[in-house]
């Protein structure tokens, strides 16, 4: 059986037609050269999801009927969010936005700070790479990406669960890891978590403190030296093997 491919359509409220975004549209027609009465899937990437068939079809514009619609749960439980420093080679940022995408994520927060080497940031190409990983891995929520700003903005915005600072000074003796596993066995409930990332040179002491201050819990990723794209992705998967929905039914 030949299998779906998804797009994303960010209107499903009709419940009977959607129109795709011209990009879409274009990528039906030119690219994978769809017909008139060719099934797909849709999703809105807010967890809707539709069953279809394209119903018309040109240049710049895809009609679909929707046969069936339904809300899809996410396989993981409250939401999952990682905050970051791009780091200088580009590349490593957007091969974490697409990674994070396929494991699953609520949110990717580009962060500013002392020893970034980065200051300015793409995010309508991130954007385009999360949107493509999402219809990729099949999945139905589209993380958000946040603009640039400074590391004491992440701080001081309001985040309803727990937050943490991954760093490499030797005072960061609590493992991540550790935190998490035991409450896995335990089948504690999971809460909404935010981990923060530094860049290359890591976090100023600073930044540390003040991030404490405010309510960050200090935390390690264990004793390897992990470049930042690495550091983000391992606790992206660590916050997933926490949250996911049938954790307490699979084996470590």
């Amino acid at each position: 059986m030949k299998e779906l491919r998804y797009f994303y359509c960010p209107d499903l409220s009709n419940g009977v037609y959607a129109t795709l975004p011209q990009e879409e549209a274009e990528h039906i027609q030119r690219v994978l050269r769809l017909n008139t009465g060719d099934s797909v899937v849709l999703t809105d990437g807010c967890g809707h999801v539709a069953q279809a068939t394209i119903s018309e079809i040109g240049k710049k514009q895809c009609t679909c009927q929707i046969q069936a619609i339904h809300d899809e749960a996410r396989h993981w439980k409250g939401s999952i969010h990682i905050a970051v420093a791009p780091t200088k080679n580009i590349d490593r940022i957007e091969w974490l936005a697409e990674k994070a995408t396929e494991i699953g994520c609520d949110a990717i927060h580009l962060i500013e700070c002392r020893f970034s080497e980065r200051k300015h940031i793409n995010k309508e190409r991130l954007e385009r790479i999360v949107l493509s990983a999402m219809k990729q891995s099949h999945k139905s929520f589209l993380p958000e990406i946040t603009a640039l700003h400074s590391f004491r903005q992440l701080v001081d915005s309001p985040f309803n669960g727990q937050r943490y600072i991954a760093h490499c000074y030797n005072d960061s003796d609590i493992s991540l890891a550790r935190k998490y596993l035991p409450s896995l066995l335990e089948g504690a409930p999971c809460q909404d978590c935010l981990v923060a990332i530094g860049p290359e040179g890591d976090f100023s002491i600073d930044e540390i403190e003040y991030a404490i201050c405010h309510g960050f819990q200090p935390v390690s990723l264990g004793d390897s030296r992990l470049r930042t794209e690495t550091a983000a992705l391992f606790s992206v998967m660590l916050m997933n093997l926490n949250h996911s929905q049938d954790s307490q039914k699979r084996p470590l």
